[in-house]
């Protein structure tokens, strides 16, 4: 049994993590709770120190102290172990924040972005933020890549969701037909039905030693920094892939690494850990 309240709170604190100030209407617009129940639960946290309700601004925002949220988590994915420094050198060298998307059921999930440490990002937040496979490009770059069977199988889960953003998982020919050209390609971008429409998201996918997808890796920009959108295409698409390529050297090594250290672990000693 699950305590509503300390589900509610930290679906509030997720909420005023995604944008620098929040309102009492934004957030009850985006967690659909009452607002006298957001008051109390921003008391809370602005007593505890997680929250600081800044009036020059208008509006409530997270403090310093939420980084200590994060302090216990040291391992992810191998996949992002091993693209953390290639997303953070591409941002140091271009600017623009990228991110690494795992595949959640019928979505993908940001699991690391760039994003604190670029200075033009279209974006406050996005780790933990899930795409709609259809019309993101970090989730067409991840499904397009799939083998025939994998991929169907996937359509089929696309096509039970509630998601309008699915909708095209519902004429699978123009939708094979865009997966087809993807791949061609080799990269996707966001739909432009998207908001904000004044930004795309190129992204490839991170291919394993086996031929298994993976992730998929992206990098977001602002249209008008470019006279074009091919512009930028031409630009970053070949980082991009160059940084897959390496990520997925990496990861086969982060790989053996792991699979050495628990072939040489003393069985003993495991089996007393239970």
């Amino acid at each position: 049994m699950t305590i509503r309240a300390i589900e509610r709170a930290m679906n509030v604190l997720q909420e005023l993590n995604q944008q620098p100030i929040n309102t009492i209407a934004q957030l009850h617009a985006r967690t659909k709770l009452p607002k006298p129940t957001l008051v109390r639960i921003l008391r809370t946290l602005e007593e505890a120190g997680y929250v600081e309700n800044d009036t020059r601004q208008g509006g409530y925002q997270v403090s310093a102290l939420v980084t200590s949220l994060s302090s216990g988590f040291h391992k992810g994915p191998l996949v992002v172990e091993a693209g953390r420094a290639w997303a953070i050198a591409i941002t140091r060298k271009h600017k623009w924040p990228v991110a690494i998307a795992l595949p959640d059921y019928d979505d993908m999930i940001i699991r690391f972005s760039t994003v604190p440490d670029s200075l033009i990002s279209p974006f406050h937040s996005t780790v933990n933020k899930r795409l709609c496979m259809l019309t993101r490009a970090m989730g067409l770059a991840y499904l397009a890549f799939l083998d025939g069977e994998d991929r169907n199988v996937m359509i089929d889960i696309l096509q039970k969701s509630d998601n309008p953003e699915n909708a095209l998982s519902h004429h699978r020919d123009k939708l094979l037909r865009l997966l087809n050209e993807v791949r061609s390609n080799g990269y996707a971008t966001r739909s432009s039905t998207v908001e904000p429409r004044n930004s795309d998201t190129i992204a490839v996918p991170i291919i394993a030693k086996s031929g298994r997808v993976l992730a998929s890796l992206g990098l977001t920009y602002f249209k008008a920094a470019f006279d074009s959108e091919q512009e930028a295409r031409d630009r970053y698409v070949p980082i991009l892939k160059s940084a897959a390529v390496a990520i997925s050297e990496d990861l086969n090594r982060l790989s053996s690494s792991v699979a050495i250290d628990v072939s040489s672990a003393d069985p003993s000693a495991i089996s007393k850990s239970y």
